[in-house]
C-alpha cells in the first residue's frame, strides 16, 4: 500500500512549502518499521529510523504536481553527524542517485519510481562513524532554482551482519547471543562454588540508545575535540576505549562510582542491582551524575549493555582468582603474619576472589590480522591506561601467546589470568618466602553459553594448560617483553617498579620451587556447605608422607575479605598441635559459630580460613588457605498465567529469611525487559527468623519472545538473595 502524506504509518516526516512550482518534496517516509526489522533494531523503536552501517535501507519521497524524471531532475543527498560535519573528516557526505561523481562511500539507488513518489535505497559505508545523522536532500532541476529539504534524523550503528564491517560475526547464533540477547548471567562466588547471577542488560529498552550516544558525548575525548571524536567513531577499537573509560567515573562524568569498602547508605550496594537499565536511566536523568555504587560485575554488565546497543558483539567474562598486579612485573606478592593472617599489601598487589570484564568481537586493523576476534575490555577502574582509567581492547590471542607488548594494556590483562604468586611471611621485621605458585591465578574463566543457561569455560582461550611447556614459554615470553619495556623506560629516565630479574628459571627469584616441607600435606575441607546463618564446620586434614614422626604446630585463623581481596580483621583463631606417625593422616575439626562471624561479615560474604604450620624445632613454615563464599537461598518465581503481549500477567515471588534472627527493612526488587516498563520495588518489611513469604505482582508484557524476570531481596541483615525465571511471551492475539 502506498503511503501518502497523511498516512498514520508515515514516520520521520517533514512537510515543506516551496516557491518553485516544479518538482517539490511534500513529505518523506523513512519506512521505520520495515527498515528497523531488516536491520535488527525493531526492539529499539518503530517510530525512529535506526540502521546498521554497510546495509541498505529505503526511504520514500513524495512529490507535489509531478513525479521524478531522471533526465530532468537531479537529487543530491547530504548526511551529517557531529557538531561540525566535514567532508574531509568523514562526518559529512554528499552523494547523488546512481552517480559516482561525488566519490562518496555512501550509496543511493532508485528502487521504484511512481507517479508522484520515489523510493530510494540508501547505504552507509561499513566504516561510517556511528551516531545520530541528519539527512538532507537537494533537488536540482533541469531549470529553476535548487531547493533544499531537511528530511529528518536517523541513527547509524555497527553491523555484525555485514562482512565488510570490522565487527562482523559470521555465526548467527553468536549474533543472537552477543547482540540481540537482552538478559544473561554473570558468574560469581569462588572457583569451588560458581554461582550464576541473573542480569537484565536491556539494551533495547526505551531511551537506552539515546543514553548510550549521550555517554559518548560526555567523554573526555568529545569534550577536548568533538570534531575529531565524532570522526573516529567509525572505529570499534576507539569506541570500546571510550566506553571503557566512561562506564567508571574516575576521570569524567562516567556512569558508576566504584566502592569496595563497607557502607553504601548514600547509594545502592553493588550486590543489589539486577540490571543495567535502572543505572543508565538514573545517570541520564541526573545530567551525568555518577550512580552509587558499582563493583566489577556491575561495570562489566553496564558496558555489555552499551556495547550491544551500539552494535558491537559483547559478552561478560568472569575470572576466578584474578590477579591485580600493580607494578607490572607479572608477580603477585601476598604477605602473612605468624598466625597465617593475610596482611595489607604494601605493593597493593592482590588476588581477587573473582573479577569480571568484557570481551568484544572486532577486527584489529592496528595489529596483525591474527590478533582479531575476541578482545578483553575492562571498565573497572584498577590501573590507568594512557593516563585514563580504562583497559583494552587487548587481544585474547595475544594474551595467551604472551605478546604483552601489543596494545592495549595486554600486559595488565596477562597478569590477571597468568601471573605467578609469591607468599611471604612477615615476622620480626623480616620477610621469609613461604611459597611460589604458578597455578593460582586464572581459574574457570567463564561466560554464558550461546543460547543456553549453561556456563561455558573459556580458560583455554586465555592460556595453555597450567604447568605445560607452552604455558611456561608464554609466561617467560611475557616476562621478557615486560622487562624489555622497563629497560626502555629506564633509558628514557622514566620510573619503573624495580630492577628486572633475570628471565631464566634458575636466576629469577620469583620462579623457584615452593618453600616448605614436601612430606607434610595440609588441606581444608568443609564438612557441609557453608550457608549464611549457620555455623561453619570444616576440618584441617593433615597427612605425613615421610617415614619419620612429624610434630606440627598449626596456627589457624579466619577473616572476612572484600571482593577485591582486601582483608578485614581476624575474628577467629585457634592453635592445633598435631603428631603424625609415618604415613598417618589426621583430621582436626573446627567450628566457627554464626554468632561469631556475623558481626564481621563483609558485604561480599567471603571468609578466608588459613593454617600456618611448622615442624617443631624447625624454622620451616608452610601455609594453606581456603576462601569460603557463604551460600544464600534462592528466590522462587512462578508465572501464574500464560504470558501474552498486552494481557495482564500475575507473577508470584517466593523468598525466605535464612537467618536464626529477625531481618528488617526487607525490600524486593523485580525487573525484566519486555515485562516491566521500569524496575519495581516492593516494601516487605520484617521477616521472622527462617520464615518464608511471598508477594504477587501484576504487569502487562509489551514485547514477545524469550524474556527473563530478575528479582532481588535485601534487608538489614543480608543484601542479595536473588532469583530469576525465563519466560516465553506469546505475541498479541
Amino acid at each position: 500500500m502506498a503511503l501518502g502524506p497523511d498516512s498514520p504509518l508515515v514516520r520521520g516526516t517533514t512537510h515543506i512549502l516551496c516557491l518553485f512550482t516544479g518538482l517539490e518534496v511534500s513529505v518523506s517516509d523513512f519506512q521505520c518499521y520495515q527498515n528497523n526489522v531488516q536491520h535488527h533494531t525493531e526492539e529499539m523503536s518503530f517510530q525512529r529510523l535506526i540502521v546498521r552501517r554497510g546495509q541498505a535501507f529505503s526511504i520514500t519521497l513524495y512529490f507535489k504536481n509531478r513525479g521524478f524524471q531522471l533526465d530532468m531532475d537531479k537529487i543530491i543527498f547530504i548526511t551529517e553527524t557531529g557538531p561540525k560535519p566535514d567532508l574531509s573528516m568523514g562526518t559529512r557526505a554528499i552523494f547523488s542517485i546512481e552517480e559516482q561523481n561525488f566519490k562518496s562511500p555512501w550509496i543511493a539507488l532508485i528502487k521504484s519510481n511512481g507517479a508522484n513518489s520515489l523510493e530510494v535505497s540508501l547505504c552507509a559505508p561499513p566504516m561510517a562513524a556511528i551516531g545520530e545523522y541528519l539527512l538532507k536532500v537537494h533537488i536540482d532541476p533541469f531549470q529553476g532554482p535548487v531547493t533544499a529539504y531537511h528530511l529528518g534524523e536517523f541513527i547509524v550503528l555497527f553491523n555484525p551482519w555485514c562482512p565488510a564491517d570490522e565487527v562482523y560475526l559470521e555465526n548467527e547464533p553468536q549474533r543472537q547471543e552477543y547482540i540481540m540477547n537482552d538478559h544473561g548471567f554473570i558468574y560469581q562466588g569462588n572457583k569451588n562454588w560458581i554461582r550464576p547471577c541473573p542480569w537484565n542488560y536491556g539494551q533495547f529498552e526505551e531511551n537506552i540508545i539515546d543514553i548510550c550516544l549521550k555517554l559518548l558525548d560526555k567523554s573526555l575525548n568529545f569534550q577536548v575535540d568533538p570534531v575529531m571524536d565524532c570522526a573516529l567513531r567509525g572505529s570499534s577499537v576507539y569506541i570500546s576505549r571510550v566506553v571503557s573509560a566512561m562506564i567508571n567515573s574516575n576521570d569524567d562524568s562516567g556512569v558508576l562510582n566504584g566502592k569496595w569498602s563497607e557502607g553504601y547508605d548514600d547509594g545502592i550496594s553493588p550486590s543489589e542491582w539486577n540490571g543495567s537499565v535502572a543505572i543508565l536511566k538514573q545517570w541520564y536523568a541526573t545530567g551525568g551524575q555518577p550512580v552509587k555504587y558499582g563493583q566489577c560485575w556491575v561495570f562489566a554488565a553496564v558496558m555489555c549493555t552499551v556495547m550491544r546497543c551500539l552494535g558491537i558483539p559483547t559478552r561478560v567474562i568472569t575470572n576466578f582468582d584474578s590477579g591485580h598486579d600493580t607494578d607490572g612485573n607479572l608477580i603477585i606478592d601476598t604477605y602473612y603474619d605468624h598466625t597465617g593472617r593475610i596482611l595489607e599489601n604494601k605493593k597493593k598487589d592482590s588476588v581477587w576472589n573473582f573479577h569480571v570484564w568484557n570481551e568484544c568481537w572486532m577486527a584489529r586493523r592496528d595489529l596483525p590480522s591474527k590478533y582479531g576476534g575476541w578482545q578483553l575490555l575492562d571498565a573497572t577502574p584498577q590501573e590507568t591506561s594512557n593516563g585514563v582509567y580504562c583497559c583494552g581492547p587487548a587481544s585474547v590471542r595475544a594474551i595467551k601467546e604472551g605478546e604483552v607488548e601489543l596494545k592495549y594494556d595486554t600486559a595488565f590483562a596477562f597478569s590477571m589470568v597468568n601471573s605467578d604468586c609469591v607468599s611471604w611471611l612477615v615476622y620480626g621485621g623480616k620477610e621469609q618466602k613461604l611459597h611460589q605458585d604458578t597455578n593460582l591465578v586464572g581459574n574457570f574463566i567463564s561466560t554464558k553459553s550461546i543460547q543456553s543457561d549453561k556456563r561455558e569455560d573459556i580458560t583455554a582461550n586465555y592460556k595453555y594448560e597450567e604447568g605445560s611447556a607452552l604455558e611456561r614459554e608464554a609466561f617467560l615470553k611475557a616476562l621478557r617483553n615486560v622487562q624489555s619495556r622497563e629497560h626502555l623506560e629506564s633509558d628514557r629516565g622514566l620510573p619503573h617498579p624495580e630492577e628486572p630479574s633475570p628471565v631464566t628459571e634458575e636466576g629469577n627469584p620469583h620462579l623457584t620451587s615452593p618453600c616448605g616441607p614436601k612430606d607434610v600435606s595440609l588441606k581444608f575441607k568443609l564438612v557441609e556447605p557453608a550457608c549464611l546463618g549457620l555455623d561453619i564446620q570444616f576440618v584441617l586434614q593433615s597427612f605425613n608422607l615421610a617415614v619419620q614422626l612429624k610434630d606440627l604446630k598449626v596456627n589457624l585463623s579466619a577473616q572476612s575479605l572484600l571482593h577485591n581481596g582486601s582483608p578485614l580483621p581476624v575474628f577467629w583463631q585457634d592453635t592445633a598441635f598435631i603428631a603424625l606417625l609415618p604415613s598417618e593422616a589426621k583430621m582436626y575439626p573446627c567450628t566457627i559459630p554464626y554468632s561469631q562471624y556475623s558481626r564481621f561479615l563483609s558485604p561480599d560474604k567471603l571468609i578466608r580460613i588459613s593454617a600456618l604450620g611448622e615442624e617443631m624445632n624447625s624454622s620451616e613454615k608452610f601455609l594453606v588457605d581456603k576462601i569460603i563464599t557463604l551460600e544464600l537461598p534462592s528466590i522462587v518465581i512462578n508465572v501464574l498465567e500464560k504470558p501474552i503481549v498486552g494481557q495482564m500477567l500475575s507473577i508470584q515471588v517466593m523468598f525466605e529469611n535464612p537467618l536464626l534472627e529477625e531481618a528488617g527493612d526487607c525490600e524486593l526488587t523485580v525487573e525484566g525487559s519486555g515485562l516491566f516498563k521500569k524496575q519495581m520495588r516492593i516494601v516487605v518489611g520484617m521477616l521472622k527468623p527462617q520464615s518464608k513469604a511471598s508477594v504477587t505482582i501484576k504487569t502487562v508484557p509489551f514485547k514477545s519472545g524469550q524474556r527473563q524476570i530478575q528479582a532481588n531481596l535485601k534487608s538489614n541483615k543480608f543484601k542479595d538473595i536473588k532469583g530469576y525465571k525465563n519466560v516465553n511471551i506469546a505475541p498479541e492475539l
